[in-house]
């Protein structure tokens, strides 16, 4: 069990895979997050989609406007996490 896996949580995610389509998505993260804290979550992923195609931190802070700060968060989560990043990024290169 991971150590942050909780019923919850899970039921949560259950509830995200269920969503059809990004109109769907909009409505569930609309109602679920505030617009900050959607555009934070995105924005890491941007940050992630940057770092895992080889850019600098410098390039990735001129491309997403992040800070240092979330750049080397998500940087240590890119490069030694537990590999999410890097499945959902592959999985979305792939579609495209």
């Amino acid at each position: 069990m991971r150590k942050h896996q909780k019923e919850t949580i899970d039921t949560l995610f259950k509830a995200i895979l269920s969503l059809e389509n990004i109109e769907e998505c909009y409505s569930f993260f609309e109602d679920a997050c505030t617009i900050q804290e959607l555009e934070s979550i995105a924005q890491r992923f941007e940050v992630a989609r940057h770092l895992h195609s080889g850019k600098s931190y410098a390039e990735v802070n001129k491309l997403t406007g992040a800070s240092t700060a979330t750049i080397c968060r998500v940087g240590k989560c890119v490069n030694y996490g537990s590999g999410g990043y890097k499945t959902a990024i592959d999985r979305l290169d792939k579609k495209d």
